[in-house]
């Protein structure tokens, strides 16, 4: 009987120091770069909104009544894709950039009407993520409300291609997480009309501003050069949904 005990108490204990270790390393995120999170603060034609759940950032000019609920790549924090979206919010695109749970997408199991709601204005939703919350936003590109599906550095695990979704797939000819060859690879999870754009030069961290990432490759432009690209990309598709929910 003690032994018994004493392997019990010896699992449990194993156990909980898993669980601790795992809590911790989740919560070690990779934080946002300061200045361009203050960029955007400081643009009068965009207004940032932390709900709680997630970072809302509205045009304060004309809104097209497009909106992306867009979640981060694992560990990444969320506010370190405020300076993507600068350019994108500021042409009159709403962008909820959720907080997952644990800072790791497949733990969040909230619907994306909980997100939605920041913004009841919103006439045409699509939803999209980057990495490793790319992946999940392919899971939830199936509800009935979404029309488009964005990818940053990223690829389904699910298929897509027999659905109506409006697909940009943005990726960086220089990333060492997402590649050139898994993006390939999956291609045909996605509708074949989905527009595929890689950026000559990017890499991974190049869709979000937080610094280096461990296994990418080094990118051979500027931050500034592939956020511009990202950005254009981004605005012509979000036009298309526009165009799309006036029709």
């Amino acid at each position: 009987m003690n032994r018994a005990l004493r392997w019990t108490a010896w699992i449990v204990a194993v156990l909980l120091v898993v669980v601790v270790v795992f809590l911790v390393w989740a919560n070690i995120v990779m934080q946002g770069t300061r200045s361009a999170a203050l960029q955007v603060w400081r643009d009068d034609r965009v207004t940032v909104r932390d709900a709680g759940d997630a970072v809302v950032m509205t045009p304060t000019g004309s809104a097209n009544g497009v909106g992306v609920v867009f979640i981060p790549g694992a560990k990444v924090d969320p506010y370190a894709y405020m300076a993507t979206f600068r350019q994108v919010v500021a042409s009159g695109t709403t962008v909820v950039i959720t907080k997952p749970t644990l800072h790791l997408a497949f733990f969040d199991t909230r619907p994306l009407a909980t997100f939605e709601s920041h913004a009841p204005e919103v006439r045409t939703w699509a939803v999209g993520g980057h990495s490793l919350g790319g992946v999940r936003a392919c899971q939830l590109a199936d509800d009935p409300g979404v029309s488009g599906l964005l990818l940053l550095g990223s690829y389904c695990a699910n298929d897509l291609s027999d659905t109506g979704l409006d697909v940009l797939s943005v990726s960086g000819s220089r990333d060492g997480l997402s590649t050139p060859a898994k993006i390939d690879a999956a291609r045909h999870l996605l509708p074949a009309d989905a527009t595929m754009t890689e950026i000559q030069g990017s890499n991974h961290a190049d869709f979000g501003a937080y610094g280096a990432q461990p296994g990418d490759r080094t990118a051979t432009i500027s931050r500034a050069d592939a956020r511009d690209q990202i950005s254009t990309a981004i605005e012509r598709w979000t036009e298309g949904l526009r165009s799309a929910g006036l029709s």
